[in-house]
């Protein structure tokens, strides 16, 4: 605790000096005789006096500043093992004390730092993926193992110059390198191909630019989502299969039953029936061959007036916007089964006919074609998963409809956006760069 502070000390010591001073110049006169003499005296005395009564009074006060200049500056230099001792009992106490809290805080945090940076080195250095920094000039600053494994054979990257390692790279690295964004490519090592995913970002680090590029092995997920669409595209057409063939063969088998017995009128149904489903099996097997084989689009001038009249007399009812004046560039037919596809999925939603609109607007790089209805749109888990293929949720669906229309959009370098509407229903938006 306090036991006195500053302004208190220095109070009593210049009420003591005014005492002594006081004495001395009494005695003196009384001695002298003499007032002017005995005060001029006096003062001669207290010239020497206070000069070595204040250099003794702050003898400690300034050793303790300069150990707190001094500690100071280690902290500037980033070494904070420094602490001060003192027995004052004073504000220059409460300021050492701060200070010495203080240092304990930043060594604590430093610790904390130092532990956390070694925390996350830990984890970089031994991630699957390869990471390798390069400073402005191009030089590798930093590369975890995976990146010198990949790249230089283990050896060590740092101080080489990146375009050197990509040069002494497979060219479909290179490729990938001067895309200048995200890519997928494929090498061969040890005999089987490896194909991996390549990107690379810059930011900027203690001021000045630097660029992050990583390299991550796709083989085995791209096999085991490979495997995994084989499998739901095994079960899609099984059951598909099944349906058909086994009422197939049930009126096969009734169609000889009722041969043998000589009832030919009823013939005429089961073949009708029989007919039917192979239609069906049919058209089923025509829409996965369709998908697969979906040609690259060929682009030519598109007239948006007559694209939105051709919709509007196959949907009769349907809002239609305007066309914008300026031609569309792209493959009319694709984009027009997309458009027949998403108008019809508006009109099997449940909502009103009158409530489908169909809308063409320019933004700048852009066109966008929005179909919205007013029907039961589509929760969180079914717009997740709404242009995978094969993914459904009517029972007669066969889950390639929205699938189709996303694989044309990006053929075209276009998207398609799904978003349920304020108020119900759903709109699909397929956006066609410009």
């Amino acid at each position: 605790m306090r036991f006195l502070s500053l302004q208190g000390k220095l109070t009593l010591v210049l009420a003591l000096v005014g005492v002594a001073a006081a004495v001395v110049a009494l005695a003196l006169r009384h001695w002298l005789g003499d007032l002017a003499l005995s005060l001029l005296l006096t003062g001669l005395l207290l010239s020497v006096a206070l000069p070595l009564l204040a250099r003794g009074l702050t003898a400690r006060t300034t050793a303790l500043f300069r150990a707190l200049a001094g500690s100071v500056t280690s902290f500037k230099d980033g070494d904070f093992s420094f602490s001060i001792a003192t027995d004052q009992r004073d504000e220059l106490a409460e300021l050492v004390q701060a200070h010495n809290e203080l240092g304990r805080v930043l060594r604590d945090e430093r610790q904390g730092l130092f532990q956390r940076e070694l925390l996350l080195d830990t984890v970089v250095q031994n991630t699957p993926t390869a990471i390798v920094l390069s400073e402005p000039n191009g030089h590798v600053v930093y590369a975890n193992i995976a990146a010198r494994q990949l790249l230089n054979g283990g050896r060590p990257l740092q101080g080489l110059a990146f375009a050197t390692v990509v040069a002494e790279s497979p060219a479909a690295f290179a490729h990938a390198v001067d895309d200048g964004g995200d890519a997928l490519f494929t090498v061969a090592l040890e005999g089987e191909d490896e194909t991996f995913h390549f990107s690379q970002r810059s930011f900027k680090l203690q001021g000045r630019l630097h660029r992050m590029y990583l390299i991550k092995r796709m083989t085995r997920e791209l096999s085991r989502q490979e495997v995994a669409t084989w499998k739901k595209v095994i079960r899609v057409i099984s059951h598909e299969l099944n349906n058909s063939l086994a009422p197939i063969s049930s009126l096969a088998h009734s169609g000889r039953v009722l041969s043998a017995k000589g009832d030919v009128q009823r013939l005429g149904a089961v073949f009708d029936t029989i007919e039917d489903r192979a239609r069906h099996l049919h058209g089923f097997i025509h829409g996965y061959a369709e998908f697969a084989k979906l040609p690259q689009p060929r682009v030519d001038e598109v007239s948006w007036r007559s694209l939105l009249d051709a919709i509007a007399r196959q949907f009769p009812g349907i809002a239609v916007g305007e066309a914008p004046v300026q031609a569309g560039w792209f493959d009319r037919g694709q984009i027009e089964q997309v458009l027949i596809n998403l108008v019809k999925n508006a009109h099997e939603a449940g909502g009103a006919v009158e409530d489908i609109s169909l809308r063409v607007s320019e933004r700048p790089g852009e066109t966008r074609i929005d179909v919205c209805d007013r029907g039961t749109g589509m929760n969180d888990a079914v717009l997740a998963n709404a242009l995978l293929p094969f993914y459904s949720t009517k029972r007669s669906g066969s889950g390639l409809g929205l699938a189709l229309a996303r694989e044309i959009a990006e053929a075209h370098g276009g998207r398609i956006i799904l978003a349920n509407r304020d108020g119900g229903g759903l709109c699909v938006t397929l956006v066609l760069p410009r």
